[in-house]
């Protein structure tokens, strides 16, 4: 029966982060009455501003098995559910929960990513809106029992972090929860982890404080192992271009404008 309840809980506490496609049209018109206005130079269309993340990794391998070992006991599966995505690539999410005896946790870490669109912001702005975003869905919320927020540092470009309680029907039965929300923006990305531990069959409720401290070390975690990626990418990316200038370079005088041209995509591309 327990058991039971804890699959409950985990379709509670599941945060599947449904993509939101902005798209934006251009048009053109041309004059065909042969002005000089034809002559003219045309405007450049506005080009977005770069971002850190061109995509997202898989979340359920942002955690290293000691961290999960620690957070969720009895994790079952251990390597965390990954939870569908309509757009991988916008957003993802993965899902751990597990019951030690009477202890039950939850852990979910989701991931969100925005590109830079002139039209609504870049890509770290929209990022931004979205943090709080998730930061009011808590403290908004009348079914949180005492929502109290306050900055995580040393973590991300930004990050809140925010402890509250809550009670669940499960099976005809009340429980009350420990929960804590930590969302952190880094460039165009935003991680939110959702923590919540319970105590059933009358064992003790998990302290605030235990629930805090897990939450806010497994969202550091995360953004660092996201970071790392995007570090590497960037890494090899620079390889790539420096491979294509040396290739260019033997050509001897035509090194010059092979720079300037294939090279220069190739960076382009992997920014």
């Amino acid at each position: 029966m327990v058991r039971k309840a804890s699959r409950r809980v985990v379709r509670l506490t599941a945060l599947a982060a449904v993509p939101v496609l902005l798209a934006v049209g251009c048009s053109s018109s041309s004059d065909d009455s042969g002005s000089e206005e034809d002559n003219a130079p045309q405007s450049a269309a506005p080009t977005p501003e770069p971002v850190r993340f061109a995509e997202l990794p898989e979340p359920c391998s942002l955690l290293s098995g000691d961290t999960v070992e620690n957070v969720v006991p009895e994790a079952d599966p251990e390597n965390g559910q990954a939870l569908e995505s309509s757009n991988t690539s916008a957003s993802a999410a993965c899902l751990w929960s597990g019951l030690d005896e009477y202890q039950f946790r939850s852990l979910t870490v989701s991931l969100r990513r925005f590109d830079s669109d002139p039209a609504v912001g870049s890509g770290d702005e929209r990022a931004g809106a979205y943090l709080q975003q998730m930061v009011d869905e808590i403290t908004g919320d009348e079914d949180n029992h005492e929502p109290t927020a306050e900055e995580l540092p040393e973590t991300g470009d930004e990050a809140v972090s925010i402890a509250y309680a809550v009670t669940k029907e499960a099976d005809g039965d009340e429980h009350d929860y420990r929960q804590q929300r930590v969302v952190v923006r880094t460039g165009n990305a935003v991680v939110t982890v959702d923590y919540s531990g319970a105590g059933f069959q009358g064992d003790d409720l998990p302290g605030a404080g235990g629930i805090k401290e897990a939450a806010d070390i497994t969202a550091q975690e995360v953004v660092t192992n996201l970071d790392a990626g995007a570090a590497d990418e960037g890494a090899d990316g620079a390889d790539g271009a420096d491979g294509a200038d040396d290739e260019d370079g033997g050509d001897g005088g035509d090194g010059a404008d092979g720079g300037d041209g294939e090279s220069g995509e190739d960076g382009k591309s992997d920014s």
